[in-house]
């Protein structure tokens, strides 16, 4: 190289910007595809999201529209057909019907006249309404269709009365007197609503506590009686029906039953004066068609003048049902009354089911993570995991009713339960709250570990190396610096799992869920938490009401109101779940690099 060689310097202006390479915008040919200019796809994911919030919106719209319309009282309605029958009753739904020949066959000649006129005017179609009659002890239906054409007469009677008693459904009718030991201490119907005023509460205190002396007081004692005899029983199978051991038991059994059958007539003569009392106050009620029929006071759940109820007074009745429903038991075959054991079942066995799976999965996705060496055995794992995740769950709850109850069950029966296994009363070795816990477990397990892994590998692998150089252990390191900042993802895995296990109905069906299971698995007899027990479970209970319900109309209703209930119980466990993921990740935001 010549370094004598002059160099010439270009000038510059202060401030310019270096020359720019120009580019010319790519320009799509007139012949090329429509899918070269990217609008297709564009519109067709644009499309594809609108689609299902629509779906989703309009799930949603409907459940929440359904639901809190269930409860709100409506007006009652006194119909007359030409037959010369009344109705009274409160309005469900009206549909639109094309009628055979042979329907004009049973109709008189007016009605007769009127359908045919009614063809004429709508298309050939006929109007009916279905009318919410109940009195099912007298009627036995709760429900009538009634055709427009045959209506003669309709009117809101003054004082309807809608009663939502204890058994039979609903009632409507006139109130008429009010009786006291069998003599009318009250006549007409505002003296006597009046009256029902004046002493319905007091009743109903009274039946509340005979209920509690009945369930909670005779139980406690029938509880004592039977781990008495499950003692003597343990002591005949330990040491033989003729030892000392054993006449030391029946000793005892005989002393618990002496006290027991003492407390149990003490209890039963309470509430038979409770039961006295209550009957000597009655309310004398006319049906639309004439009949008298005397309800006692007890009875009724809920009563009100449905025609001349105010706004404010409609409101009260529909928190009163809402209320009732969050925090009763049911009734009629679970279309009435409340679904707290549901409510109480779900939530217990969603907590279970958590504190199964969390452990097992965050271990096992630490495992496969962090210590165990990429290769065709840890390959063959997770394919095995992810291929359980795609597994139908009724295979989980087949395989939770022979592992769990028919061996893992039965075999602590034959360890700890010998004596209620010998008089074959299993304890474990059927359906409960436990294994419906576990089984449910199992089934949300692979979700747990995929997305712990996932949130595992997403923790840089320059804060591992930073831990070591430290002198930080392995263990140190995930217990101090990988595991707090991969729990958002963690608690993104439970929340899945959480959502997945509330809902579930096929595998519980099969290890513990039940369609009536008033006692509750925690109460106040040791141990308190009795896993054993069967239980109800709002999906359970949505499927009972759907497809098994005697009284499908009455059931339709619920289904929704129980429905928002079970979104509503899952949206709250996991805000949550989610408020606490939204915790950990501020706290651990401002260490990520």
């Amino acid at each position: 190289m010549n370094f004598d060689t002059p160099i010439t310097i270009a000038p510059t202006t202060r401030g310019a910007r270096p020359p720019r390479a120009s580019f010319r915008a790519r320009r799509v040919k007139p012949g090329s595809p429509l899918t070269a200019h990217g609008e297709p796809l564009l519109w067709l994911t644009g499309g594809a999201l609108v689609v299902a919030l629509a779906m989703i919106i309009g799930l949603l719209g409907l459940v929440l529209y359904q639901g809190f319309d269930t409860f709100w009282p409506l007006p009652l309605i006194e119909v007359k057909t030409s037959d010369g029958s009344v109705y009274l009753g409160e309005l469900s739904r009206g549909e639109t019907f094309t009628p055979q020949e042979k329907f004009f066959e049973g109709l008189p000649g007016d009605a007769a006249k009127r359908a045919r006129a009614e063809m004429a005017d709508g298309d050939g179609r006929l109007h009916r309404r279905l009318l919410r009659t109940g009195n099912y002890d007298l009627t036995h239906t709760h429900f009538h269709w009634i055709d427009d054409c045959q209506i003669i007469g309709e009117g809101r009677p003054e004082w309807g009365l809608v009663i939502e008693r204890l058994s039979w459904g609903r009632f409507y009718g006139i109130p008429v007197a009010y009786v006291e030991d069998g003599q009318e201490v009250a006549r007409g119907a505002a003296q006597a609503w009046a009256k029902y005023h004046e002493f319905h509460a007091a009743a109903r205190r009274r039946w509340r506590e005979r209920v509690s002396l009945e369930k909670h007081t005779l139980g406690a004692i029938s509880q004592q009686k039977y781990a008495a005899w499950l003692e003597l029983k343990e002591a005949e199978l330990d040491s033989g029906k003729n030892s000392p051991q054993s006449a030391a038991a029946q000793q005892t059994v005989h002393q618990i039953e002496h006290e027991a059958a003492k407390a149990t007539a003490e209890v039963l003569s309470k509430i038979d004066a409770l039961k006295a009392e209550n009957a000597r106050q009655q309310l004398k009620l006319q049906t639309a068609d004439g009949k008298e029929i005397l309800i006692e006071l007890d009875e009724i759940v809920r009563a009100y003048p449905a025609n001349q109820v105010s706004w404010m007074g409609k409101l009260a009745v529909y928190l009163s049902r809402w209320g009732e429903f969050v925090w009763d038991d049911p009734r009629e075959a679970n279309s009435e009354g409340g679904v707290f054991p549901a409510i109480f079942g779900t939530v217990t066995m969603t907590l279970l089911m958590s504190l199964a799976v969390a452990p097992l999965g965050v271990l096992a996705a630490l495992y496969l993570r962090e210590y165990a060496q990429s290769g065709p055995f840890v390959g063959m794992i997770r394919i095995a995991i992810n291929n359980l995740a795609g597994v139908p769950s009724i295979v989980f709850g087949v395989f939770g009713l022979g592992f769990f109850c028919y061996v893992l069950g039965a075999s602590i029966d034959q360890l700890f339960f010998r004596a209620a296994l010998a008089s074959n009363v299993p304890t474990f070795g059927t359906g409960g709250v436990l294994w419906a816990s576990l089984t449910l477990a199992l089934l949300t397990l692979p979700v747990v570990i995929i997305t712990t892994e996932e949130a595992l590998a997403a923790v840089p692998s320059s804060m591992r190396q930073g831990s070591y150089a430290c002198g930080a252990s392995k263990w140190q390191t995930i217990q101090r610096i990988v595991l707090p900042r991969a729990l958002p993802g963690i608690m993104t895995g439970m929340i899945l799992a959480m959502a997945r296990g509330a809902g579930e109905v096929a595998p519980i069906m099969l290890v513990g869920a039940v369609k009536l299971a008033p006692e509750l698995p925690v109460d106040g007899v040791f141990p308190f938490l009795h896993a054993q027990r069967s239980f109800m479970h709002l999906g359970f209970h949505l499927f009972d009401l759907g497809f098994q319900s005697s009284n499908s109309e009455a059931a339709k209703p619920m289904v929704y109101t129980t429905t928002l209930l079970l979104i509503g119980i899952i949206a709250f466990l996991n805000i949550a779940a989610v408020w606490l993921r939204a915790r950990l990740r501020r706290k651990f935001i401002a260490s990520h690099f």
